[in-house]
């Protein structure tokens, strides 16, 4: 079957982009492959100067303006990464671009996108309506319209990962891909198949945007809502980009948003990346379906770092949540004099950390003469936390755990 897209449109735009981005290490993570059981190799697409691989497709398609079209500008809808990549390479170009971002889009991306001198346009609450909105101004203003990923040229620039990780690693057995609207996942489809016929192209997608799933499937699984993996958070797949993907990607699996926290937590824990929900998401595969990688060589695509810190500091809060190295428990009493230096004693003793203390007199459930204690508290683990509670339990303390989702079991 002929594609949008060939080996020898891949090989031509790695020679365009070759001057314009970077070409990122693939690195071994021995921590990564012991945890998950296979043999591991990163693609670090976080090291390009914007952050992510858009960088490949963006500069391969700008590259092919003529000098009225250069003149005119071009336009492009993204949730981010696109976006700064096209602003980014427009800039060195001297092209002027106008951005479409929906209004949800991550605060560090749209300032990023502005720092490249593009025009930011906020509209609509996902990247569908966004694109409405750029189609319009790329017809009420003549500007070239540049596509995240439905573009022969944006698809064969992504295509250029696969030719870097196979020459860098030619016995990888694997490529773990995320796939939003599968420009990248087409373009790397393309060049791995040709270059080595028998490996596997495992695609991954967040269950809340299962949008190839659905259509190569035949499924009617619930498509949208709030996702972690905003930047492969896409409700229909590409045109030209859907029968590669169907024809030449293995097999699509499915990331709950629990799995890609801790992928997105164990990049920055384990490997010292900062990666983003849709740049984990490789590794949230791995998690998922450990059989479907154990003991092989697979090579994964990190392919975004541009998330927010607020966002990372609470991922990797809420991780250590699920570990229990974070606990927060209720104490009832009398309110007697000493009584939280004697909690804050104990506690020490034990080799706990507390966090946050909240001492309260005034609660209705409390009697007139009682107080409550809330007390959050650091521990080296499950088994440690059992023990501290366990040994506050048998000196009369009577902890009462507090749900980390929020919802106590109250009760004296």
């Amino acid at each position: 079957m002929t594609y949008a897209v060939s080996i020898d449109d891949v090989r031509r735009a790695a020679e365009t982009i070759a001057p314009h981005v970077l070409r990122t290490p693939l690195v071994a993570a021995p921590r990564l492959s012991e945890r998950l059981g296979a043999r591991l190799w990163l693609k670090l697409e976080t090291m390009q100067p914007t952050g992510a691989f858009k960088e490949r497709g963006a500069a391969n398609r700008l590259a092919a303006l003529d000098a009225h079209e250069r003149a005119r500008g071009v336009v492009a809808m993204s949730a981010g990464n696109h976006a700064q990549a096209v602003a980014y390479h427009a800039a060195r170009l001297g092209v002027p671009a106008t951005i479409v971002m929906p209004e949800g889009t991550p605060l560090v991306k749209v300032e990023n996108t502005r720092s490249h001198g593009a025009r930011v346009v906020l509209s609509g609450e996902t990247v569908a309506e966004a694109e409405t909105e750029a189609r319009r101004l790329a017809e009420a203003e003549a500007l070239v319209f540049v596509h995240p990923y439905d573009d022969a040229r944006v698809i064969a620039g992504q295509g250029t990962i696969a030719l870097e990780m196979l020459e860098d690693a030619p016995g990888l057995e694997m490529l773990v891909v995320p796939i939003g609207g599968g420009g990248l996942a087409a373009g790397m489809a393309v060049a791995a198949k040709a270059i080595a016929p028998a490996i596997r192209i495992v695609g991954v997608e967040t269950r809340l945007y299962p949008s190839f799933r659905n259509a190569i499937h035949g499924e009617t699984l619930p498509v949208g809502g709030a996702t972690l993996a905003e930047g492969i958070a896409v409700k229909r797949p590409g045109g030209l980009t859907l029968p590669i993907v169907r024809d030449l990607v293995d097999e699509i699996v499915l990331v709950d948003e629990p799995e890609i926290e801790r992928a997105v937590n164990l990049c920055a824990t384990s490997q010292r990346i900062m990666a983003e929900g849709a740049g984990a998401a490789g590794i949230a595969a791995m998690l998922a379906r450990p059989e479907l990688f154990h003991g092989r060589a697979a090579g994964v695509v990190v392919c975004g770092g541009n998330i927010d810190p607020r966002i990372l500091a609470s991922v990797m809060v809420r991780e250590l949540e699920r570990e229990e190295r974070i606990v927060s428990f209720r104490i009832w009493s009398n309110d007697r004099p000493g009584l939280l230096g004697r909690i804050a004693t104990r506690l020490g003793a034990l080799g706990a950390n507390i966090l946050e203390v909240s001492h309260g007199r005034l609660y209705l459930d409390v009697p007139a003469k009682g107080v409550t204690v809330d007390v959050t508290i650091e521990t080296r683990g499950a088994a440690h936390t059992s023990e501290v509670l366990a040994t506050l339990a048998r000196e009369g303390y009577a902890p009462t755990r507090i749900d980390p989702r929020g919802l106590s079991n109250l009760g004296p």
